[in-house]
């Protein structure tokens, strides 16, 4: 069972659990991104196990009336075990989705994985287009990576990036990496049909408001459960606004992340500690 001071981070440990959270997202306007906890498999009986979870996930959302979809991590459904079976399980969770009518978010990890992340995603898009993949503005490929997937049909999320990648390969100054979301967010509006903001930064996401004023061109703003959930609410009033909502019984690791991250999350869970 998930103590109460992860429970502002991670939505349960269940399906029933995170449909729960999701339904009372809805009623204010904010709609869920799905993702079950768990990454870097060496297992092949792990990551299979996953795969159909999230099947079963699919049908779930498919079988409700909620406003929801699901998000992936390759390392958990097979890339670290194999490129082959990782293309797999996300082919057959991406039948399941094309039954169901349901959108499919592929994350982006490690920059050992963009390329195969990159090519599983356009063979599976190309037949469901109702898929969506996560890309990080502080790589430098960022922009070629972009220029190849506004060709396909599909959604691009913006995120920073949350990894820690060779200087040789990344910006990593963080004024820097600031201004490469920004240029980035600027092509994506101007060139692909919906962008999707992944960030927290409310500069980040007054740029995007502007340049959907600008160019026309849809949008969604997309938040981690646990941060700024006010402002994810208020944003939904106009906007549409998805929040990533973790689950599952792989809550402790991703717990500790998200309260190291950020100084007023620590402070959250310091309070909840000396309440407890």
């Amino acid at each position: 069972m998930i103590p109460p001071i992860a429970s502002r981070f991670v939505a349960g440990e269940s399906i029933p659990a995170v449909l729960d959270h999701t339904r009372e997202l809805n009623e204010g306007n904010v709609k869920g991104i799905l993702n079950l906890l768990g990454e870097h498999y060496d297992s092949p009986t792990d990551a299979a196990a996953d795969a159909a979870t999230y099947r079963e996930l699919v049908e779930e959302i498919g079988r409700s009336d909620l406003d929801a979809c699901i998000s992936i991590k390759p390392s958990q459904i097979g890339l670290d075990v194999g490129a082959e079976v990782f293309a797999e399980h996300l082919a057959a969770i991406r039948e399941t989705a094309a039954e169901h009518d349901v959108f499919v978010w592929v994350d982006m990890e490690d920059h050992t994985t963009i390329d195969d992340t990159l090519d599983a995603f356009e063979a599976n898009v190309t037949a469901y287009p109702k898929m969506g993949l996560c890309v990080q503005a502080n790589m430098k490929r960022t922009r070629e990576d972009l220029k190849r997937l506004v060709d396909l049909p599909g959604k691009v999320r913006l995120v920073k990036g949350a990894y820690d990648p060779p200087k040789a390969l990344a910006y990593r100054d963080k004024a820097r990496v600031n201004e490469a979301y920004r240029e980035e967010l600027e092509y994506l509006f101007e060139h692909a049909d919906h962008v999707a903001v992944g960030s927290h930064d409310p500069a980040m996401i007054d740029h995007a408001i502007e340049l959907h004023e600008q160019h026309g061109t849809p949008f969604e703003i997309q938040m981690l459960m646990g941060v700024r959930e006010d402002a994810q609410f208020d944003l939904a009033r106009e906007y549409e606004v998805y929040q990533y909502v973790p689950y599952g019984d792989k809550w402790l690791s991703y717990f500790y992340r998200r309260v190291m991250e950020r100084k007023e999350n620590a402070l959250f869970a310091l309070r909840a500690i000396l309440q407890g």
